[in-house]
């Protein structure tokens, strides 16, 4: 019988300091910097040939082709009220997992991924109200800018992510 393996008390310390710790990945949209948390990122790429969806919410650009797989496209520039540039070599378009579908969301830039430890995040400024205050869990520093920390569940609110599952679904029906 082999004798249980001793850990020692600073591995403890390092396995609770992991847990404490979170991972965000940090992007810019506008000229606003903001960071979601990397276990909900799938893969960062570059923009595909976005096809326009009539009739989908003003936010949705529309879906993309990536490997087979059809994923509506929200543009944060549109779903923040913010001007619509044209792409650049910048843009990204994160694909996320979001209730158990899948869809991109189009930034300016990502910029790295960073971790903080659960006392460096604020709670959301109390001067942002309303509908926008939801979009955000709370904010944290990065250098000498503030990152938002996006609140994915709520960018889409309950209907928006029904008219996006019937729109990925209609999309993918028209193709079979």
């Amino acid at each position: 019988m082999n004798p249980l393996p001793t850990i020692r008390k600073d591995s403890l310390e390092e396995a609770a300091e992991v847990r404490r710790e979170l991972q965000l990945a940090c992007f810019r949209v506008g000229v606003l910097h903001y960071g979601l948390d990397i276990m909900r990122i799938r893969e960062i790429i570059r923009p595909l040939r976005i096809t326009p969806i009539p009739k989908s919410p003003t936010f949705v650009e529309g879906v993309i082709n990536l490997r087979g797989a059809v994923i509506p496209v929200v543009d944060l520039r549109r779903r923040f009220d913010l001007d619509i540039p044209p792409d650049d070599r910048q843009t990204r378009i994160i694909i996320c997992a979001l209730g158990g579908r899948v869809i991109g969301l189009k930034v300016d830039e990502v910029a790295e991924v960073r971790r903080y430890v659960r006392q460096d995040i604020q709670p959301a400024p109390h001067f942002i109200k309303g509908r926008d205050a939801e979009f955000f869990l709370g904010v944290c520093r990065r250098d000498e800018d503030l990152v938002m920390i996006l609140d994915l569940d709520r960018v889409l609110s309950s209907e928006e992510k029904i008219d996006l599952a019937d729109l990925q679904s209609a999309v993918t029906a028209e193709k079979n």
